[in-house]
């Protein structure tokens, strides 16, 4: 017997719930409670689809029949035999076989027909599937996920908890939350423990959906397990809060991670500074640059550039130039970006006699002005009706510093 049940349906088949109806539920864990359901405020429908097939092998009739495609008689399209020609030599003559139908499946044809007909007939192994998933991965066909979630249930596949949080991962970049819960539920009820690796994976999807309450909840569900944290569970819940626009929660993390002597990843320092830089706050920017320093990770001109960015934003020219001259003596070029982040500093406070004195030192230095930094200037210039006096002025200074 083959049946596809609702979200709501298979729920309340497997676990005791509260609550019902159309009703969204937050799912997390407790070592008491090892698989539990609050019901959370936001709504989907009930009558969304199960991401997997709940299949009773014992009781299933006899397979329908597929048409498998002759390649040879069938009507091939240019673009098919293209197709078919960068299939990967290395791939096994099963995997290859399976790739070829693929490309020419046809629309109004049943595709897990096509692939169950595929599975009695050449009897894949682990490594066939593997190879398949990869490589209609690499080509981001809509097949994928398919492919995915027909080998869950297969015994050849033999589906372990990364599977899941491989396709948890696939549904949560999508922002498809529905299909990634109703993935963690199916692999729940398929007899497979809920680590930390898929709960971070939710918090994960949660966080880019934008539900960002559900991933701080599913978070703290993490911590009930009992387990060290890894960065990867932390860095997941500090970019949850900068999404959420509170990086002050995300520093405090960040803080705890340091007092368990686990580093962040460059990425999670870098939007965190981001952040403190696009929302004009220099103090939480510099505390950001000087953590990741001591954290032991090398400042480029892209986050020296978000802490002058920082300075410039707030209307600190001095600090914002301060920041420039420490970036240079630290080794690193000074890109336009940088150049024109001093300037629009220099014009927020319209210092433009400082801003002169600085385009001579880069002159001296052999610093070209370029087309971010020029846009700056010719903004501030022309507002100020000042064009051609400062041509002179800029003649006038860069005489005097030779002298």
């Amino acid at each position: 017997m083959m049946g596809v049940y609702s979200c709501n349906a298979v729920l309340n088949s497997v676990f005791p719930f509260v609550g019902g109806g159309g009703s969204h539920h937050k799912l997390y864990f407790s070592p008491k409670t090892p698989f539990s359901v609050e019901e959370s405020r936001h709504r989907f429908s009930c009558k969304c689809r199960m991401a997997m097939e709940v299949v009773d092998k014992e009781e299933k009739g006899p397979p329908r029949r597929f048409n498998w495609v002759d390649l040879n008689s069938h009507h091939i399209t240019e673009e098919q035999e293209e197709a078919i020609t960068r299939i990967p030599v290395k791939m096994s003559k099963r995997c290859q076989a399976l790739m070829k139908q693929i490309i020419c499946f046809e629309k109004g044809s049943s595709f897990s027909d096509m692939l169950g007909a595929w599975v009695r007939r050449m009897k894949p192994i682990r490594a066939d599937w593997l190879s398949l998933l990869k490589e209609l991965n690499n080509l981001h066909s809509p097949f994928y996920i398919k492919v995915a979630e027909f080998a869950l249930l297969e015994d050849s596949f033999e589906a372990n908890p990364r599977d899941y949080t491989k396709i948890i991962h696939y549904y949560g970049k999508l922002n498809q939350i529905q299909d990634a819960e109703n993935t963690l539920v199916s692999m729940k009820s398929r007899g497979f423990l809920i680590d930390q690796v898929t709960l971070t994976a939710m918090v994960q999807s949660y966080s880019k959906a934008g539900f960002h309450r559900l991933a701080e909840e599913t978070f703290n569900d993490i911590k009930l397990l009992g387990e060290p944290l890894d960065y990867r569970s932390y860095g997941s819940m500090i970019m949850a809060y900068i999404r959420a626009g509170t990086p002050e929660k995300g520093e405090a993390l960040l803080r705890e991670m340091d007092s368990h002597d686990i580093c962040a990843g460059r990425e999670v320092y870098k939007a965190l500074l981001r952040s403190y830089s696009m929302s004009g706050d220099p103090q939480g920017s510099k505390r950001v640059f000087d953590a990741l320093q001591i954290a032991g990770i090398t400042p480029d001109a892209k986050l020296c550039g978000l802490l002058i960015n920082a300075y410039s934003v707030s209307g600190q020219s001095q600090n914002a130039r301060l920041a420039f001259e420490n970036m240079r003596k630290a080794g690193i070029k000074a890109t336009d970006k940088c150049v024109a982040l001093v300037l629009s500093a220099y014009e927020m406070e319209e210092k433009l006699n400082e801003a002169l004195g600085f385009l001579v030192e880069l002159e001296k230095d052999s610093i070209m002005v370029g087309e971010e930094a020029s846009a700056v200037l010719a903004r501030w210039f022309k507002k100020l009706g000042v064009v051609e006096e400062v041509e002179l002025l800029l003649r006038e200074f860069s005489t005097h510093k030779t002298l």
